[in-house]
């Protein structure tokens, strides 16, 4: 098998409900952290992993994310006229990241029908999957180290982190056999169990390195609650036929799909801001909280 991650597939047709009422008519893909949308984010985590075409998943009210990696001839035209070559460079930049092929998901029936659906443009080879809940920051793109996992053991890698036992009702854990420092050979699959039901506090977090037999798998997976087909029992049916990996990675994550965990990533991506880090430092000192 090709041991090279060209294609990466993006879901981002779901409906974005906890952040209602300011998803109503916005995609939450498109909410700024800082001063870029969520999706761009990831996408550049993507490109610098070496990420060459994106798969997006859409769905009715996601057409300002196409618009936004698209060119816009009369922004940067008026960008240019008034002599703004900085945002003009950073806007045109933006439209040249990467190949974009765009499908829409009719009905949001979960992660693994997202994937699913990707099937004809992915084709026969390992693709990676990251959702743009999860925000990731560090020094070596999260999705980098897990292809250098992947050159090592060619198989399905998932990206995992530990969180606290109280929280496993929230993830998809894995129960799995350490075989080098971070990486896990993955023993079974549990969605969202509770915490005393949790058979590891490891944590599926939103990167995937998946083959192309996880198709087949989803295929003949089941709908589960709500009709929806979940990524997880796709997973567990791929287990019988392959190997799969899991990989604590390097670096701190974000999860940007929750209220409280978005703030906290506007407030540290803030204080790391080149341009006004120190000055917003400055005024959380001397708020009296």
């Amino acid at each position: 098998m090709n041991k090279l991650i060209t294609k990466a597939v993006f879901p981002a047709a779901g409906l974005g409900t906890r952040f209602l009422p300011a998803t109503k008519a916005s995609p939450k893909e498109m909410m700024p952290l800082v001063d870029k949308p969520l999706i761009q984010y990831v996408v550049e985590e993507a490109v610098s992993s070496g990420i060459d075409q994106i798969v997006l998943i859409t769905g009715r009210g996601k057409r300002a994310i196409e618009d936004h990696f698209d060119v816009a001839f009369e922004l940067e035209e008026d960008l240019k006229a008034k002599g703004k070559h900085k945002l003009l460079s950073e806007v045109q930049r933006i439209a040249n990241l990467v190949t974009f092929c765009y499908i829409r998901q009719k009905q949001a029936l979960g992660l693994g029908h997202a994937v699913l659906t990707a099937k004809r443009i992915v084709g026969d080879e390992a693709f990676a999957v990251l959702l743009g809940d999860d925000i990731i920051d560090a020094e070596v793109p999260a999705l980098k180290q897990m292809m250098d996992v992947y050159k090592r053991y060619p198989s399905t890698i998932l990206a995992i982190q530990k969180v606290p036992k109280s929280q496993t009702q929230h993830y998809g854990i894995i129960d799995g056999k350490r075989i080098e420092d971070g990486i896990y050979l993955v023993k079974d699959l549990v969605e969202k169990p509770s915490p005393h039901e949790a058979p590891s506090n490891l944590a599926i977090i939103g990167r995937y390195i998946l083959t192309p037999e996880i198709f087949s798998s989803l295929e003949n997976t089941k709908p589960g609650k709500g009709g929806e087909i979940q990524l997880t029992d796709g997973l567990r049916l791929l287990m019988n036929k392959q190997p799969i990996y899991a990989y604590e990675f390097r670096g701190k994550r974000h999860d940007a799909g929750d209220k409280l965990g978005f703030l906290k990533a506007t407030v540290e991506f803030g204080l790391k801001n080149k341009e006004f880090g120190e000055e917003f430092r400055s005024y959380l000192k001397k708020l009296k909280l």
